[in-house]
């Protein structure tokens, strides 16, 4: 990865939405309201191939979650409104192949309008992921795109402790 293709803003004007998603146990939640953590890294996914993005900050962040009471990450799924249908059908599938409670607990998905999400964020390219730092008053405080890289982990990891 090129390190300079990473858009790594402060976005300490930027809310995240207060919008309606589901986590993977079948549990309703509000976000930004549902971010349980002082800190908090969301990751924003669109499409199905973006799991192994989403998956590569995994060990990072379970990493630096074990060393920081404060800080819990999301996996978010936001799906086009065409999907909410077959919602179940979709939601089962990941949550079957997951099974781990706390993956299920911390995978949300939203079904409906993606520009809710992706407007009030800044987030103009669904082409790939985008990790959010969102403080506990549902301000994102850091921004980046893509999927795991050291050098945009160091400017993750400088940001939380700012926060």
């Amino acid at each position: 990865h090129d390190p300079s293709a990473y858009a790594d803003l402060v976005k300490t004007d930027v809310l995240f939405p207060n919008i309606a998603a589901r986590d993977l146990q079948g549990l309703d939640v509000t976000l930004p309201d549902a971010l349980a953590g002082e800190r908090n890294v969301v990751i924003v996914a669109f499409q199905r191939h973006h799991q192994e993005l989403v998956d590569s900050w995994v060990p990072w962040l379970e990493e630096h979650a074990a060393a920081d009471a404060g800080l819990r990450f999301y996996e978010l799924a936001t799906i086009g409104r065409l999907w909410a249908p077959v919602r179940p059908f979709i939601d089962g599938g990941m949550a079957s192949a997951i099974r781990e409670p706390v993956v299920l607990q911390r995978t949300l998905t939203i079904y409906g309008d993606v520009h809710k999400v992706t407007r009030p964020l800044g987030i103009e390219d669904r082409s790939a992921i985008t990790v959010l730092l969102v403080d506990g008053g549902g301000a994102v405080r850091w921004s980046a795109t893509g999927g795991y890289d050291p050098e945009v982990a160091r400017e993750l990891g400088n940001a939380l402790a700012a926060t």
